[in-house]
C-alpha cells in the first residue's frame, strides 16, 4: 500500500512522531502559573527596556514573556520530533537517552542532532566531538555525525578545527545539514522538502482524528501577579522584580 505522506517512513510512524510533539505543545502551553513563570528568574531590567523602548504595556509584556518561555520550550521539542522521524527509517533507530541521537542497526553510524547550528558553546562542541570520536575509535565501521537540521548551509564535511585552543580532527567524525542527513539516511536527496511539503497534510489529519474538546488551563501567571498588587500597591513590573529579587540589596524597598 502506498504512503500518503513521505516514502521513506511509514504513515503511522509519521503520525506518531507527530502526536509526541502535540503532546509537548500541551504540556508547554498548559496553565503557565507564577511558579512555573519564576522557576528561572524573570530578567525584569531586559522587561523595563522592552517595555519603553518597544512601547508595551506591562501585561502585554508579561504574556509575550509567558509565550517566550513557551516557545523556547518548544524548540528542544522539535529537535525530538527529528530524532523520531529519522529513527523510523528502515535500518536506523533513535537512541532515546542512549548517548547517541540516531544510530545504524549495524552500528556504521551513530549522530547527535541539533535543530539549530548555533546551539552549542565552545565546551559543549569539544564534548561532542569527543563522543562522537569515541564512537568512530569503538566502531571501526562507523561514521558519526554532528547534525545541525537547520544549518547556515547544505553541506556534508569532516569536522575539524579548533575548538578551546585545541586542534580536533578525525577520519570518519564529520558535520553535516539537516538536508543532507536526511538525504543520507533515506537515500533520496529531497527527503527533507518531502517531509516539509506532507507536514501541512498530516498535522490536519492528526488533528482530525483526535479528540480535541479538551482545554487546557488558562495561563494563570499574569492574574495572580495582578492579585498581589491590589495589596501591595505595587505596578505589574515592580511586583515580579520585588518576587524574584527581595533578597537584593535595596530591593525589598519597592
Amino acid at each position: 500500500m502506498k504512503n500518503k505522506y513521505v516514502n521513506f517512513i511509514s504513515d503511522n510512524h509519521l503520525l506518531g512522531c507527530i502526536s509526541n510533539l502535540h503532546k509537548s505543545y500541551l504540556k508547554a502551553k498548559n496553565n503557565i502559573t507564577k511558579k512555573n513563570f519564576y522557576s528561572n528568574k524573570v530578567d525584569t531590567i531586559k522587561l523595563t527596556f522592552d517595555a519603553n523602548f518597544n512601547d508595551i504595556d506591562e501585561e502585554n509584556l508579561i504574556q509575550w514573556e509567558v509565550l517566550r518561555q513557551i516557545d523556547k520550550s518548544i524548540n528542544n521539542s522539535i529537535g525530538t520530533f527529528h530524532e523520531q522521524v529519522l529513527g523510523g527509517i528502515k535500518g536506523f533507530e533513535a537512541g532515546s537517552l542512549s548517548g547517541y541521537d540516531i544510530r545504524a542497526k549495524d552500528d556504521t553510524l551513530f549522530a547527535d542532532i541539533k535543530n539549530k547550528h548555533n546551539t552549542m558553546n565552545s565546551s559543549a562542541a569539544e564534548a561532542l566531538f569527543q563522543k562522537l570520536a569515541r564512537y568512530a575509535n569503538d566502531y571501526k565501521k562507523a561514521k558519526c555525525y554532528w547534525v545541525q537540521i537547520l544549518a547556515k548551509g547544505s553541506f556534508c564535511e569532516l569536522w575539524s578545527g579548533d575548538i578551546n585552543g585545541k586542534e580536533y580532527s578525525h577520519s570518519r567524525v564529520y558535520k553535516i545539514s539537516g538536508d543532507q542527513f536526511y538525504a543520507l539516511l533515506s537515500g533520496q536527496e529531497d527527503a527533507l522538502f518531502k517531509l516539509y511539503k506532507a507536514l501541512p497534510v498530516a498535522i490536519k489529519d492528526y488533528l482530525n482524528s483526535t479528540n480535541q474538546c479538551e482545554k487546557n488551563a488558562e495561563n494563570s501567571a499574569l492574574d495572580e501577579i495582578k492579585s498581589e498588587t491590589k495589596t501591595s500597591r505595587r505596578n505589574i513590573l515592580d511586583q515580579i522584580t520585588f518576587e524574584n529579587y527581595s533578597y537584593y540589596l535595596g530591593f525589598d524597598k519597592l
